[in-house]
């Protein structure tokens, strides 16, 4: 399952990416926020991070206005690894060296366009294992 969160300053972009979704008939769960009133990002990556640990399959998307309190935020969560990605080629390497289970975006400094290119290059790169589990295993 995707989980989908931001803050103000990342709503109108989570909500493009959920339409994107919607019309490729994917299934999110949307756990906020939902409107471009101000709000803390905490919150909604806390509300995101539970949603993810629910199942190791699950996916996290957060949006905020850089993408940086947001991944700061997530990545208290020592089961989390979110990575703030600005091209393809950093989604690819955060799933495929750091197994990334949470995907960050900035709203503020991100297109539409270049977020679902995004988005795709960090749904489909699988993590290699390898060497770079054992570094996981650093991470606690």
């Amino acid at each position: 399952m995707i989980i989908l969160a931001c803050d103000h300053a990342g709503y109108q972009l989570k909500e493009d990416i959920k339409e994107f979704f919607n019309k490729e008939n994917i299934t999110t769960i949307d756990v906020g926020t939902y409107s471009r009133e101000s709000c803390d990002y905490p919150d909604f990556a806390k509300i995101g991070n539970q949603k993810v640990l629910e199942n190791p399959n699950n996916i996290g998307i957060y949006v905020c206005g850089t993408g940086i309190g947001m991944s700061m935020s997530a990545n208290r969560n020592p089961k989390i690894r979110a990575a703030l990605c600005t091209s393809v080629a950093f989604a690819e390497l955060a799933r495929r060296h750091n197994d990334a289970n949470v995907l960050v975006l900035s709203g503020r400094y991100t297109s539409k366009l270049k977020a679902i290119s995004i988005i795709k290059a960090f749904l489909t790169t699988k993590f290699e294992a390898g060497r770079h589990a054992r570094r996981i295993k650093k991470f606690s």
